[in-house]
């Protein structure tokens, strides 16, 4: 080997730098759209080569955002990168070019570049250009040349040429003989360009003079610094065999398909030799130089000069293969002669294509525009023409297609939009195929999950919802439970309730009812009443915790159920004081006679407020009936002499529920001969069950009671009046004054007499004599009205009186003038109205225009 090959790594790389200095800045050539850039090898790691940033136009501050970077397959060697923080591009890691590139030739690193947000891809080549890093080399440092003394002047003879891996000027470029008196050196060109050496004979040679010649060879080539190596030859001055084999033809070329089957024959080879003998019979061989690649594919048979296949061959690894065979006879000082062989493989469509997503932009949103790039697809087939032409396609019933970007790049797009709540997750299958005769295809199938989009609102399962409860429940009790679903997912899907803000009888609805946020169970905040608060409705509303929020409503109709919690009331007839209730029946009563009615209320509704009456106690149950459903009282037959005057009753009455209330109330029944004109405890004015509730007839009662109640004072006002009018005038010397005319007892009325009603009223053993009062009338003078009262009494006795004589002014006691038979006596026989049962408050001032009216009917009779 020559002295250069022993130099160390430093020194390698101040000839490399050399020759950057040389060449100048990394060259940058525009092609088709694509950059362009040249570098040489063995550059160590973080050597510049181009700044892409700049020559790209991109904007540096942004490169890491968008995640720019050089796509290579899976398991490639990344001999450059790029710095992301200034967008040079550097050496990665050492480039050998002899390594990179086994072929000779430009050799080519071809980069892809990415770029996201917007999605961009680069196509850029770097040539990596060849540095003088490999000396000349033969295949062995000593050669024996056997040369017979018969050897003409001029002679030539092949020697073994050096390899030099470099390429160009760098290559070998000539070759050095050392000086000697018998050879000198000729340098000639093959074909391609490949320099060979041939040693001429100059001298004579005399093999009993000297029988061995030692020469030195050199090799060299053209780069700077100059490379070069050497080997040793030993010519050996040998009998004469003066005739060399020799091949039909210097240059053979066999074309050969890459799938051929190991032992498959290449080329049969072919040499003659004029000689006779052994100096005749030829053996076939691989050249010392060829390389051991070739050494591990091919195999040449020494006798027959076959060359026959021995391993596998890749079109894609090398389309080209190149064989050096000699041929030498086995004679004595044999001479070794070469041919090339040149093997031209035809590609096989034995490579499937290769899929590679280069970029995925998943999930994807599901309002996504059509057009929304979803990957980045890579295809290569390492098969060249036809076999090499890929097409992609993607599987139907998706809503994606294929875009081609560049040759065998392509982005997969929507094509429509997408709905997660229909499809959540696409399987979407990528179909490769070459053009190849059978075609082959790749199948790769890529998930694409749909991201969810709060685009749908939530939604009830019933258009409204009725519930029904039992008055009278527990505060915060559970009432009912509202359920919504929304299609979205996450936190879009993710529901809370509330209530609508209102008021249900003037009250916020919150103090009603509440919610739960989560489950949408609803809770009664107060014990609801039937009798207060029958139905009322509410607005739930669902709301989802998506971006922006949406939101349903949904009516939820309440409705209270009654309960019976209410006994019924007993309005007719009212006991009073406590008592009982009394009422006179006449003795003369026929069978079916209305003794009266018990009217009672409950208010409950429904079955709850369906009133029965019955008679529990009754003095003789043959004498009375009592109509289950209106309460009259009637008597049975008539009365006979054995009934007791005095009937005991107690009426129940039951309402309809479950379990069933009561109210009771005591009668007691007087039997008279004859029936005074006095106010029953059975009042006309008692409300049926239906009225007492919050009906409009209750409202008109009222009104028309509130109306009597307002002009029966509005008429005692008016009699007041007209009273104190007539006692001023009395004064001033009418006929009637109030100190004439009067009535007490002892008193005599005049001969006319005085009317009076059938009925005397006198007070009773042991009380005061009735109190008489004149009242004034309106009327003509001479007139005036005595009102008698009982102190015991309730009631009131009109008596119209006959006009009396002004008093003499000599008659100083009214008095004497008086009859002890003329004064209106009170008999003791009279009954005064019945006080045990007293009428409601709301009937009262319509029982007493009732008394009025009645009493001042008895009392115009009396009069007539």
């Amino acid at each position: 080997m020559g002295a250069g090959a022993g130099s160390g790594r430093g020194q390698l790389f101040l000839r490399s730098l050399l020759f950057l200095l040389l060449a100048g800045p990394p060259a940058r050539h525009p092609a088709r759209g694509q950059l362009r850039y040249a570098v040489p090898e063995e550059l160590e790691h973080g050597a510049f080569v181009a700044n892409l940033g700049e020559d790209l136009g991109l904007d540096v501050s942004t490169l890491s955002a968008r995640r720019f970077r050089i796509v290579s397959r899976a398991g490639a060697r990344q001999h450059l990168e790029v710095n992301l923080e200034n967008g040079i591009l550097f050496v990665n890691e050492r480039i050998d070019r002899e390594e990179v590139c086994e072929a000779g030739g430009t050799c080519l690193l071809h980069l892809q570049l990415l770029v996201e947000s917007p999605l961009e891809l680069y196509r850029v080549e770097v040539e990596v250009l060849d540095i003088n890093d490999h000396a000349p080399t033969f295949p062995w440092q000593e050669y024996v040349l056997e040369v017979a003394e018969s050897a003409v002047l001029g002679a030539r003879f092949p020697l073994e040429s050096a390899q030099d891996p470099d390429v160009g000027t760098n290559s070998v470029h000539t070759y050095r003989l050392s000086p000697n008196g018998f050879f000198s050196l000729e340098v000639q060109t093959r074909s391609d360009a490949s320099k060979f050496a041939e040693l001429v004979l100059e001298r004579a040679l005399d093999r009993e003079q000297q029988r061995v010649h030692r020469v030195l060879l050199t090799a060299l080539d053209g780069g700077v610094p100059e490379r070069s190596g050497t080997a040793h030859i030993l010519v050996t001055v040998l009998d004469a065999n003066d005739n060399v084999p020799a091949f039909d033809q210097p240059s053979y070329g066999v074309s050969l398909p890459e799938d051929a089957p190991a032992g498959t024959l290449v080329i049969q080879l072919n040499a003659t030799d004029l000689d006779e003998g052994s100096n005749g019979e030829i053996e076939y061989s691989f050249s010392g130089h060829a390389p051991p690649r070739v050494r591990e594919l091919f195999h040449v048979e020494p006798r027959s000069g076959q060359v026959l296949l021995k391993g596998r061959l890749d079109y894609e690894r090398a389309s080209l293969h190149e064989l050096y065979v000699q041929a030498k006879d086995r004679g004595p000082s044999a001479v070794a002669v070469h041919c090339r062989v040149l093997v031209h493989l035809l590609d096989v469509n034995d490579n499937a294509p290769e899929v590679t997503l280069t970029s995925v932009s998943t999930p994807v949103l599901e309002d996504a525009p059509p057009g929304t790039v979803i990957a980045v697809i890579s295809v290569l087939d390492r098969d060249s023409g036809d076999n090499g032409r890929v097409s992609c396609e993607v599987g139907p019933n998706v809503p994606f297609e294929l875009r081609s970007s560049f040759r065998n790049y392509y982005t997969l797009v929507t094509t429509q939009a997408l709905d997660r709540e229909l499809v959540p997750e696409y399987n979407v299958s990528i179909t490769a195929r070459d053009m190849g005769s059978p075609a082959l295809l790749t199948r790769s199938t890529l998930t694409v999950p749909v991201s969810d989009v709060n685009d749908n609102a939530p939604r009830f399962l019933q258009p409204s919802y009725s519930v029904y409860v039992m008055e009278n429940n527990a505060p915060g009790a559970s009432i009912c439970s509202v359920s919504a679903l929304d299609p979205d997912c996450q936190q879009n899907a993710y529901l809370s309730y509330s209530i609508a803000d209102g008021h249900i009888h003037g009250m916020p609805v919150g103090t009603y009812v509440s919610i739960n946020s989560d489950s949408g169970h609803m809770y009664a905040l107060r014990s609801l009443d039937y009798e207060q608060i029958r139905s009322f409705q509410i607005q739930v509303q669902a709301q989802d915790a998506g971006f922006p929020p949406l939101s349903a409503n949904v009516t939820v109709h309440i409705f209270v159920l009654d309960q019976n919690d209410n006994a019924p009331v007993i309005v007719s007839p009212m006991p009073r004081n406590g008592s009982v209730a009394t009422e006179l029946v006449p003795r003369s009563a026929r069978p079916g006679y209305l003794v009266g009615t018990v009217s009672a209320v409950d208010a409950d509704a429904g079955l709850n407020s369906r009133l029965s009456y019955q008679l529990l106690q009754a003095t003789d149950f043959t004498l009375f009936s009592l109509a289950p459903d209106t309460g009259e009282l009637r008597t049975l037959r008539s009365f006979l002499e054995q009934d007791a005057s005095r009937q005991q009753l107690v009426v129940q009455v039951r309402d309809g529920g479950q379990p069933a209330l009561s109210a009771t109330v005591s009668l007691l029944l007087s039997v008279v001969e004859t029936m005074p004109q006095t106010l029953s405890d059975f009042s006309e004015f008692s409300l049926p069950p239906e009225a007492s509730s919050s009906s409009p007839l209750t409202l008109y009662l009222l009104v028309s009671l509130g109306s009597i109640s307002f002009t029966f004072l509005l008429a005692i006002l008016i009699l007041t009046a007209i009273r104190c009018r007539g006692e001023r005038r009395s004064r001033r010397g009418h006929s009637c004054s109030p100190p004439r005319c009067h009535c007490c007892p002892g008193s005599r009325p005049s001969s006319d007499g005085l009317k009076t009603s059938n009925l005397t009223a006198q007070p009773p053993a042991g009380t005061t004599a009735a109190t008489c009062l004149d009242v004034p009338a309106g009327g003509p003078p001479g007139y005036c009205y005595k009102v008698c009262l009982g102190p015991e009494s309730a009631q009131s006795d009109f008596m119209f009186l006959k006009p009396c004589s002004p008093p003499r002014n000599n008659e100083k006691d009214p008095r004497k003038r008086s009859r002890p038979d003329q004064h209106l006596q009170v008999s003791k026989e009279a009954k005064q109205p019945n006080t045990d049962w007293l009428p409601p408050s709301t009937q009262r001032p319509a029982l007493k225009r009732y008394q009025i009216q009645h009493w001042g009917n008895r009392g115009n009779r009396w009069k007539g």
